[in-house]
């Protein structure tokens, strides 16, 4: 069967689901499917040989994962030839004598470009491995589906033409707006596909039989075009996802995606034989559209003045008019006892303080919801909130649903942060998410400041988030530190805040070795208390390193003139700050606001 030449005259019809197939025949849902090939080669055999009889005439490979980067889950990073031959021979046994064509599926990495950096992954290596491996098995094309990320899909691509010129399909996951994870428009990603010589583009997953046809409403007919939608959206239902979409509804949004445009159709997750089957029959008498209208949308969000409430004044513009920012941490409490937390705010921002900054259940410990705590500043008391959003408890979905609150209520300034893991507070049998880290959170961030979430869909606004990102000069390695603030600056972050600093050299060093980056650097300082607090923090805390020196000072004051030794130390810190940067950033230690608000009105008179 010659694929390009079948769909120049007509519809053909793709197979559906192996890995929900799989699941529902009873593998664990923490199975690697992609190993069945080899440990249970029968069941996956009889699936290809349903879909061909259900009218299938191109069928997959059961390799969507079966890369190195995926199967190092398993630790079978070291059998990707093994899985993809396998299941590439399986494929071509069941088509043997019949006119159908074996495609070799190989999905996304499922990692970032900025993990695969992190862990040193040649991305470009892990696909090539795939493919060659799928190739020498014998398929007779290549199903590159479900990517997200244009620039993903070209790594793979190019990975592929460097060892084929045969038949590519380039499927991308996208939401029915049109846009990207990536947030390049997909009719854009398409464009430059087609121009890359891919003969077949298309769409797969994500979305149900109504969301995919509303998506191919605004593909424009420039090419040859394939549709694998999901059966619908999924229920969770006794560790199974469950599938409603009855074979017949999806029938009939078969034919509405011919007219749309598509001439390759088959089935995502939730799909089976009799969906398929459904599917053969309902566009066995179609004939593939020559033209049809394009639904236009603009993809432009309007202005950010759409944003519920007012947005708050920018700390950063308060710098480039040439004022002085003072920051204040004061951590959220760990009880229900808030009048001495708002007291605090109150009197430090009567002492020149021009934001409080609040901690995200720092250090893994439970406390009070940031989120509720700066709202209840900023419209109880006029208050500007600085958020830390911590990567540790929520993953994207819920990430994204708090900035969407803050950006509600008119919180404009963020300190996106991976955060401490959940083991060593106290809930260590707490789940660590993880999703992203800080540099992907910026990145999202900078996204929703364009009016798109991270899965490309519209938020109809801008959010104007001022976004910070941490800085620990304290590291051993400086270098090290300033390379990741360097990446974080390119992922979009705007200032950086840091640990706690005890060493005025160590400021000057700081200035010198980010001046390049020209954003304001707002240095963590810790007024000490005793010099048991000063060992604690030391040898404690992680990033925080207190000097010998200052240990000394502390710790040859008495008990009563340890906290004024402290003040004196943090004083010396502020005016080292003072004459680098315009900002300076106070952390209150344990409510204890009294010396912050000294330290407050000092630098303010400084």
């Amino acid at each position: 069967m010659n694929l390009l030449d079948e769909l120049q005259e007509r519809i053909v019809c793709g197979d559906g689901a192996m890995g929900t197939l799989l699941l529902d025949q009873g593998l664990p849902m923490e199975s690697c499917l992609e190993e069945v090939c080899v440990s249970d080669p029968d069941r996956v055999r009889a699936i290809h040989r349903d879909y061909i009889a259900a009218g299938a005439r191109v069928i997959e490979t059961n390799t969507f994962g079966a890369n190195a980067a995926r199967l190092s889950r398993f630790g079978f990073e070291d059998r990707v030839g093994e899985f993809n031959r396998a299941a590439a021979k399986l494929a071509k046994e069941t088509t043997a004598g019949k006119d159908v064509c074996v495609a070799g599926s190989v999905g996304p990495l499922g990692i970032s470009a900025l993990e695969a950096d992190e862990r040193r992954i040649d991305r470009a290596h892990c696909f090539h491995e795939q493919i060659q491996a799928l190739l020498d098995g014998g398929v007779d094309l290549i199903f590159l589906e479900t990517f997200m990320d244009d620039v993903e899909m070209q790594i793979a691509l190019e990975a592929k033409k460097s060892l084929s010129d045969c038949t590519t399909i380039c499927s991308f996951a996208c939401e029915p707006e049109g846009r990207l994870a990536s947030g390049v428009p997909i009719i854009d990603a398409f464009r430059k596909l087609r121009g890359l010589g891919v003969q077949i583009t298309g769409v797969n997953c994500m979305n149900g039989p109504h969301a995919t046809v509303q998506l191919l409403q605004r593909i424009p007919l420039d090419g040859l075009l394939a549709a694998y939608p999901n059966a619908g959206y999924p229920k969770y239902t006794d560790g199974r996802f469950i599938y409603h979409a009855a074979p017949d509804y999806f029938a009939q949004a078969a034919r509405e995606m011919v007219a749309e445009g598509a001439r390759l159709i088959g089935g995502c997750c939730g799909t089976n034989p009799r969906t398929i089957a459904a599917i053969s029959k309902a566009i066995a008498d179609l004939k593939p559209v020559k033209s049809k209208a394009v639904r236009v949308t603009a993809v432009t969000p309007p202005p950010a003045k759409n944003v519920i409430a007012a947005p708050e004044e920018s700390l950063l513009d308060k710098i480039a008019a040439g004022k002085r920012v003072i920051i204040c941490e004061l951590d959220p409490p760990k009880t229900l006892a808030l009048e001495k937390y708002f007291r605090g705010a109150q009197e430090l921002v009567r002492s020149g303080c021009d934001a409080i900054t609040l901690a995200d259940n720092s250090l893994a410990i439970l406390r009070v919801s940031n989120l509720a705590v700066g709202a209840m500043l900023k419209e109880r008391f006029g208050i500007t909130p600085l958020l830390h959003l911590s990567c540790r408890d929520k993953n994207v979905l819920g990430l994204q649903s708090e900035l969407l609150g803050m950006a509600a209520l008119g919180m404009r300034h963020v300190l996106p942060l991976t955060g401490d893991p959940a083991r060593v507070g106290d809930h260590p049998g707490a789940s660590s998410v993880y999703d992203v880290n800080s540099i992907e959170l910026i990145s999202i961030i900078g996204k929703m400041n364009e009016g798109f979430s991270h899965a490309g869909k519209s938020l109809k606004a801008r959010t104007q988030f001022v976004i910070g990102c941490t800085f620990n000069p304290n590291a051993k390695s400086l270098d090290s530190q300033v390379n990741r603030l360097e990446r974080k600056v390119a992922a979009g972050a705007q200032f950086a805040m840091t640990q706690p600093v005890f060493d005025a050299r160590l400021v000057e060093e700081t200035k010198r070795r980010t001046a390049h980056l020209n954003i304001p650097i707002f240095i963590g300082i810790w007024p000490l208390m005793s010099a048991r607090q000063a060992e604690f923090l030391h040898h404690e805390v992680p990033g925080i390193i207190v000097p010998d020196g200052v240990r000394k000072r502390m710790a040859d004051s008495s008990l009563e003139n340890a906290a004024a030794t402290g003040m004196e130390i943090a004083r010396e810190i502020v005016f080292a700050v003072g004459s680098e940067f315009p900002g300076i950033y106070l952390i209150t230690p344990f409510l204890h606001f009294d010396s912050t608000c000294e330290l407050a009105r000092f630098a303010r008179e400084m």
